[in-house]
């Protein structure tokens, strides 16, 4: 194979500017711009104006497919927005699993109140977060305490037959 390396280029920059396709001269770069093709971008061109961080964002997140959890999150944040100022006193989201919300609420009495409205409430999250692909919405009063702990349970009454 013969050198085609003009003088002057190390043989480095050759063989990078080759094996990424670029032309190695400057005569191979003006017949490029006879054909019309355009080395560069030229000034007040459009594309040249920056584009705002936001958009940029908006990009990164739709490209890498992060736009449902974001709006989950963002439905966690707002939650208040969605049940009111009195029921978000009194509840929180605590999970969300494929297109299920899980609120867990301070009381047994303002879950079945809250369960009672959840037609609204699903309405209002379909309406305000389209994209977070939330289906159905489940209300949890407090936990209870449990007395069935340990590898040596036995199955029976439980607390019940130790109390008076």
């Amino acid at each position: 194979m013969a050198d085609e390396r003009p003088p002057g280029i190390p043989e480095t920059i050759a063989t990078y500017l080759r094996l990424r396709g670029l032309p190695l001269s400057k005569a191979a770069r003006r017949r490029k711009r006879q054909r019309g093709q355009q080395e560069g971008s030229a000034p007040f061109t459009k594309g040249r104006d920056p584009g705002s961080i936001g958009d940029a964002i908006d990009a990164l997140t739709a490209g890498s497919g992060w736009n449902p959890q974001l709006e989950r999150e963002t439905l966690a944040l707002n939650w208040q927005e969605i049940a009111g100022d009195d029921n978000a006193a009194h509840s929180f989201i605590e999970t969300f699993a494929q297109g299920l919300v899980v609120v867990k609420c301070d009381s047994t009495a303002r879950s079945k109140q809250m369960h009672l409205m959840r037609a609204a409430f699903l309405t209002r999250i379909i309406e305000l977060y389209p994209h977070a692909g939330v289906r159905d919405i489940r209300f949890h009063g407090p936990d209870v305490p449990t007395w069935n702990h340990g590898f040596r349970r036995v199955p029976g009454r439980g607390p019940r037959d130790t109390y008076g």
